[in-house]
């Protein structure tokens, strides 16, 4: 056995002497290398190689993630996401959907006396009438419900009762202003507790996304539960989503978790829209003082560091809370209201976001 071991060794060291030692340079040979030890060399590539390598390890990452695939009629999805609950995301998200149908319905008024003018001229301008008519079309916005521990939208939509089957065997919306609403709190009791583990949470959300009929719609705006969880990568591995809203009050310790919110968007490649100032300040009713007690301009500060814009201010008001409450939002029962309009110049933000981003 000692013989024959010190007879392969013997070998082995003949075999590195016969030649001189050769480098391999980015995987390429170069040729004999003198003047250092006679082993195989391999330096570490760079540039090209090193992106090739990165690329690998995506491509080896993303293997096992599922395809986003659309949902069916849906043209654009928006999610509203907080980092911490209770800075009014599920308001916010409610009176931005009705904020885009608002939006919409002004401009179809603006365009009927041009439209008329039009008509006049129809044999010969025929294309253009065509596309302005398109255009005077009122929007079809539709709203997800995907916190399935906490459902708000029902309550703010004054929506209950469960949802039927189309004969495709899909969830047909509830529907309240013109929104059609999907959410988990149609499916058990007002005041039941979902105790559920995270496969189940991840079932029901696929069926939220799936198994629902929302016909056409140009805008879901989906409510996105608090946190950076299952739910959140759920959604945006599996669908495609236009752009992310992030919302919080100007309190330091919201804007931590909205940065955190809106760096898990970035990571996984979704716009971050901007962000909502929630509660920005409150206006005494007898005297029109104003306090911001959250602070002030905190989002704002948060906005500069993460490189994108606020989107809109709204203040805290007991109109917000009371209309909230009795689920008629602020923005259809109060639509003359300082409020209301602050909701409206969040959600023409948001469509101008929107189109920037797909430029």
């Amino acid at each position: 056995m000692f013989h024959c071991s010190c007879r392969t060794l013997i070998q082995v060291c003949k075999l590195f002497s016969a030649k001189p030692a050769s480098v391999l340079w980015a995987g390429r040979h170069t040729g004999p290398l003198t003047g250092v030890c006679k082993h195989d060399v391999r330096f570490k590539s760079s540039g090209a190689g090193e992106r090739t390598l990165q690329e690998r390890q995506r491509a080896h990452m993303a293997r096992g993630l599922p395809k986003q695939k659309p949902i069916a009629g849906v043209k654009e999805v928006i999610v509203v996401a907080s980092g911490k609950g209770g800075v009014g995301k599920s308001t916010t998200a409610v009176n931005l959907a009705l904020g885009l149908t608002a939006n919409d319905q002004v401009m179809k008024n603006h365009l009927q006396f041009s439209i008329l003018i039009k008509r006049l001229l129809q044999f010969i301008f025929m294309s253009f009438i065509s596309s302005v008519f398109m255009l005077s079309q009122s929007k079809q916005v539709g709203i997800l419900d995907a916190d399935v521990y906490g459902p708000s939208v029902p309550k703010l939509m004054n929506l209950r009762g469960n949802p039927e089957l189309t004969d495709n065997n899909l969830m047909r919306p509830l529907t309240n202003f013109g929104i059609p609403c999907m959410s988990m709190g149609f499916l058990v009791e007002d005041t039941a507790p979902i105790v559920w583990r995270g496969l189940m949470v991840m079932s029901a959300i696929e069926k939220l996304l799936r198994q629902v009929d929302w016909g056409l719609l140009d805008y879901l705006i989906v409510d996105m539960p608090p946190g950076t969880g299952d739910v959140q990568l759920s959604i945006t591995q599996n669908i495609p989503i236009a752009g992310a809203v992030i919302v919080s009050t100007p309190q330091d310790i919201a804007l931590l978790d909205a940065r955190r919110g809106a760096e898990m968007f970035r990571k996984v490649n979704v716009p971050v829209l901007g962000l909502v100032q929630n509660m920005s300040v409150f206006q005494c009713p007898q005297c029109n003082h104003q306090t911001h007690i959250f602070g002030s301009d905190g989002a704002r500060e948060l906005a500069r560091t993460l490189g994108v814009e606020v989107l809109g201010d709204i203040p805290l008001h007991l109109n917000i809370r009371e209309k909230s409450d009795k689920g008629q939002p602020v923005v259809v029962s109060s639509p003359d209201s300082p409020e209301a309009e602050a909701y409206r110049r969040v959600a023409s933000a948001v469509v101008r976001r929107l189109a920037e981003e797909s430029r």
